[in-house]
């Protein structure tokens, strides 16, 4: 079964550049999908590619670096009749959840032993 290799753009990416790419790389139309809202200039989407060799993944990921991806997501046994917006958001948002994101530096406070005999002068 095919994979699907999903990206999350930022707004300064061009989405025509990167279906470029991929049907260059010997996708076809039906192959991937692009994700756009109604306001597509300036604004987040999201990319899906449908990946039946792992040979593959590694070229793709490289193009979607290319093209300033946010952050990619790799769906195992998944088609591209599969990867509609609402299912791949759903499954993103609980990866997303799952994850363990960086926190900011934590000071942790040494327990000490209070007021003892030693006095410094």
């Amino acid at each position: 079964m095919s994979s699907i290799l999903a990206g999350l753009f930022g707004p300064n990416s061009d989405y025509k550049k990167l279906e470029k790419e991929i049907e260059d790389l010997g996708f076809l139309d039906s192959e991937y999908i692009v994700y756009l809202s109604d306001d597509h200039h300036n604004s987040q989407y999201l990319a899906s590619v449908e990946i039946k060799n792992r040979d593959m993944t590694d070229k793709l990921r490289h193009i979607f670096s290319e093209n300033h991806v946010h952050k990619t997501y790799l769906f195992e046994n998944m088609s591209i009749d599969q990867a509609s917006y609402s299912n791949l958001k759903r499954l993103i948002d609980a990866r997303s959840k799952a994850e363990i994101h960086s926190s900011p530096d934590v000071r942790i406070k040494v327990q000490h032993d209070g007021m003892n005999s030693e006095v410094k002068a």
